[in-house]
């Protein structure tokens, strides 16, 4: 699906670009929000230039870096007042994302790209916590945990994975939230060209 045209502002020149990563919206029926809500929910929330891109939670926007650490927690209570549940969001500035994109091991590896995941984190874990991730936990499947993001190849699909944000969210003890490889480029490529 296309991403939804922007909702234009005015600008604020200290202002820079952002994606927000949802976690369990518009997935298998549960959490049904129209994009345009969404949308509004960001700009209530101090966000210019908001822009969705597919059904699954991805929000592009602007805004200065100060509303940008208090936004996750912003959009979130609106985000429970309306679904009366707790949705992760998760932010990256363009450069972060841009900065995730270019460290993915898989990637430098030549890996199959539609094999490729990035697990996003809400924060980076503790290195005692990293200890108790299982490199085997999931045959066939690898991951690489490199700051705030955990890098995954599923050669036999996200669907048959135990590498879960469950699993992710209990050993580490921060929440993520998974994207495809495809989503991640688009939303780079969107943070890019406003």
């Amino acid at each position: 699906m296309a991403a939804r045209p922007p909702t234009r502002s005015p600008g604020n020149r200290s202002a820079g670009r952002y994606v927000a990563l949802l976690r369990g919206v518009n997935v298998g029926g549960k959490n049904r929000l129209a994009m345009a809500d969404l949308a509004a929910m960001f700009a209530a929330a101090g966000g210019t230039d908001v822009r969705t891109y597919i059904q699954s939670g991805n929000v592009i926007f602007t805004c200065a870096p100060s509303r940008a650490r208090q936004l996750p927690d912003e959009v979130g209570r609106l985000l429970a007042a309306k679904l009366g549940t707790a949705i992760p969001v998760i932010v990256r500035s363009a450069a972060e994302l841009a900065d995730a994109v270019t460290a993915n091991p898989y990637r430098q590896r030549a890996a199959d790209e539609s094999a490729l995941h990035v697990a996003f984190l809400s924060s980076r874990p503790t290195r005692v916590r990293a200890a108790t991730l299982d490199a085997q936990r999931s045959s066939g499947d690898s991951f690489e945990l490199r700051g705030r993001e955990i890098y995954l190849h599923l050669p036999n699909g996200v669907a048959r994975t135990k590498l879960t944000n469950a699993y992710f969210d209990a050993r580490l003890a921060v929440t993520s939230t998974m994207r495809n490889w495809r989503t991640v480029m688009k939303l780079l490529e969107l943070t890019e060209n406003p």
